[in-house]
């Protein structure tokens, strides 16, 4: 298997948006120096189950983690699996390495892999058909009609995600911004995306209520407090 390399120029291999914020505390500091080259997703070559974990187990990958809330939950619900997480954002990725080296007090994660930086990047270098998981929850929303092409949720991204799921895997979408839902429902209503993706919905609660598994993260629940809807996708790749 190769890596995958079709899709909308307009929309891969492009970053957006800030990737610093406040200063770190020394020991989000001392993270991001000692534990994070040791839990990096290599920069070159091809992305694989026996190359970051040494064996072949199943992948899952999240797209813009935030503070590794959900990452580090579904690792620790699944040992058994591999996770990869990408996101530009150094705070993001301190936080997140707060939860790999000790999640809730229950020890280390040993089954997560980070790559700070550009997701397109790490998930090009992966084999298609390779991953069971890819999740994009509450994505930045670029509101502006100008920067719709910025959005995670385009042709190029989404036809690369189809890409790499296997058969029966799934593909995981919330947002709480109705501008960003009304765009990624269209863009999964496109004939190319309904041919490779089946919506796991029977009925309109199906959208409306977190699944199980699904925890809530730290942007879900600034939305709420906001007094903002939040929506919950499912696609399963045919």
């Amino acid at each position: 298997m190769t890596a995958h390399k079709t899709g909308d120029p307009t929309t891969l291999g492009r970053l957006y948006g800030r990737s610093k914020g406040k200063a770190l505390r020394p020991a989000q500091q001392r993270l991001v120096d000692e534990l994070l080259p040791r839990i990096s997703v290599p920069e070159e070559g091809e992305v694989t189950s026996q190359r970051l974990f040494g064996e072949n187990v199943p992948l899952h990958f999240e797209i813009g983690f935030g503070g590794g809330e959900h990452l580090a939950y579904r690792a620790n619900m699944l040992p058994g699996h591999g996770f990869i997480g990408c996101e530009p954002f150094v705070n993001g990725v301190a936080q997140a390495l707060g939860h790999v080296g000790d999640y809730e007090g229950m020890g280390p994660l040993a089954n997560i892999r980070l790559h700070m930086g550009d997701a397109l990047d790490v998930l090009a270098r992966i084999p298609d058909g390779a991953l069971g998981f890819v999740y994009l929850l509450h994505p930045d929303p670029w509101p502006k009609a100008r920067h719709a092409k910025r959005r995670m949720m385009n042709d190029g991204p989404v036809e690369m995600i189809a890409a790499k799921l296997k058969p029966g895997g799934e593909f995981r979408f919330g947002t709480d911004h109705p501008v960003y839902l009304r765009h990624a429902l269209m863009v999964m209503a496109r004939r190319p995306h309904r041919a490779q993706f089946e919506w796991l919905c029977e009925k309109p609660d199906d959208f409306l209520k977190r699944p199980g598994g699904w925890p809530e993260t730290r942007y879900e629940a600034k939305a709420r407090r906001q007094g903002h809807e939040v929506w919950y996708f499912r696609y399963r790749r045919k």
